[in-house]
């Protein structure tokens, strides 16, 4: 595991042309140079110097980030931005009182425990309020060669798991074989509050569970999808992509209006157009800014609610100027920030808002 000395050489190469300011969301909505890369790149150079500690104060900076990696997309000298600022939060985080309290909550058996109950506690409303019918996927003859995609459906679907339903459903028209492991979270949480022991703990974990033989790790989620990419995994598709390369035709029987929200960890949406193609009777709409962040970012929302309210308040009013009935995206994380944004701009009647799957399947024919 890398320390934040080993990353000194990274730090320097930053030569300070504020390229991070033009593409940073939160030095947008806020102006702060602490904000963005190479603001916190001077104080970590000062805490590598002697002449700064790494302090609460630091500590609240390096938290003043979405980890949307635009930065990094941007910089001219190719820094690996968010593994310096994940490095320099473990450093902090291992020797606070905080640190050790949240990482304990974050432990195997708490935080696995904390999503069984919240599993628990939904499939209990889900019987009373409506019953789920889960879709088998199709199989071929023994003899026949299908794709076998084994799912690694994330910790959000143990707890919304309407997902995961729509995803079997349309892969029931799909001759697949769809192999399900006992997966813990990707670890994409453990890496935000800096607590990389238990994330190389998870992957560890994971990976063991990854060996055998199969053709795709699937994926309906853009930061799952991203995190296992950084485990060095290159047989990982997300549902969307694996859909855009096995074509099927999506008839909905009456016209619909929809817009698409890319999620920051999503790198590639050549599938989109594609998908559109398949689709009968849908209508795309582009937003104005749809590949802006919705500024959610897990505990940032909680960290910087006010910021993070401003900048999905913003992606809620382009939304609302596309006249879409549908905003879809490919991260349950997006979904509760624009869920966040419609709130914070006061539009309680606004689009229905769904992973691109959910969408998917409520197509009244697919074949």
């Amino acid at each position: 595991m890398k320390t934040l000395k080993d990353y000194a050489g990274d730090i320097n190469k930053c030569s300070k042309c504020g390229l991070c300011q033009s593409v940073c969301p939160v030095y947008k909505e806020t102006g702060n140079d602490c904000a963005v890369s190479r603001g916190k790149f001077v104080m970590l150079d000062g805490v590598l110097k002697g002449d700064l500690k790494l302090n609460k104060t630091i500590n609240k900076y390096l938290d003043l980030c979405l980890k949307c990696g635009k930065c990094k997309d941007f910089c001219p000298s190719d820094i690996d931005v968010c593994k310096i600022f994940e490095t320099a939060k473990y450093e902090y985080m291992k020797k606070s009182f905080h640190g050790k309290i949240l990482w304990l909550l974050e432990s195997k058996y708490v935080f696995s425990s904390i999503v069984k109950v919240l599993g628990r506690v939904q499939k209990l409303l889900n019987s009373g309020w409506r019953k789920h019918k889960n879709a088998v996927c199709s199989k071929a003859s023994p003899a026949a060669t299908v794709p076998k995609l084994v799912y690694f459906k994330g910790c959000v679907n143990n707890v919304y798991p309407e997902v995961e339903n729509a995803l079997k459903k349309v892969l029931s028209h799909y001759e697949v074989e769809l192999i399900e492991k006992d997966f813990e979270c990707c670890g994409l949480p453990f890496l935000s509050s800096g607590n990389l022991e238990r994330f190389e703990e998870v992957k560890k974990y994971n990976l063991e569970l990854l060996e055998g033989d199969f053709d795709y790790i699937l994926t309906d989620c853009a930061s799952c999808e991203d995190t296992l990419r950084d485990y060095g995994l290159h047989k990982v598709i997300n549902i969307a992509d694996f859909i855009a390369q096995n074509p099927k035709k999506f008839i909905f029987k009456k016209p619909v209006k929809i817009t698409f929200h890319k999620p920051c960890h999503l790198k590639d949406i050549r599938f989109l157009q594609r998908i559109l193609n398949m689709c009968e009777n849908v209508e795309y709409i582009e937003m104005e800014g749809f590949d802006n962040c919705c500024g959610f970012a897990g505990e940032f929302a909680v960290k910087n609610n006010e910021i993070s309210r401003a900048i999905g308040k913003k992606k809620a009013q382009n939304i609302v100027q596309t006249e879409a009935a549908y905003v879809l995206s490919l991260c349950p994380s997006c979904v509760l920030g624009l869920h966040q944004g419609f709130i914070a701009n006061g539009n309680f009647k606004h689009p229905k808002i769904k992973n691109l799957i959910e969408f998917l399947a409520l197509a009244d024919e697919i074949n």
